[in-house]
């Protein structure tokens, strides 16, 4: 009988209340993987912690994703501005491309996290 995939656990769903976000870190085919969740309108949402445009982290201050009026994601590095619910640039370098998603799955109150499906 094949095990099923536990995922990591990131913390409870209270933990993330609107315009908050944190880092977390991911075992992924054998190689380490930082990735970011973040509370938005309601909903959690995830992604991996690579701007579209050159692949660096979007934080240059730990765990700071949003913009100052929390309606985008900002990358740090270029000015890029990620939609928070889907990750679709949409203003600056990397116009029109995605972050990649983390899957996220709840499990009671608990906040758990998978690997991406591809890179």
């Amino acid at each position: 009988m094949a095990r099923r995939p536990v995922g990591k656990r990131i913390g409870r769903r209270e933990d993330f209340p609107d315009g908050t976000s944190r880092k977390f870190t991911l075992r992924c085919r054998g190689e380490s993987l930082e990735g970011f969740v973040l509370g938005f309108e309601g909903e959690l949402f995830a992604y991996v912690n690579r701007c579209r445009h050159v692949p660096l982290p979007l934080d240059w201050v730990d765990n700071q994703f949003f913009t100052e009026d929390e309606r985008y994601l900002l990358c740090a590095n270029h000015g890029a501005l990620y939609e928070p619910t889907t990750g679709e640039c949409l203003w600056g370098p990397c116009f029109g491309a995605w972050l990649q998603k983390v899957p996220l799955k709840m499990d009671g109150g608990t906040v758990r996290a998978f690997c991406p499906e591809h890179d």
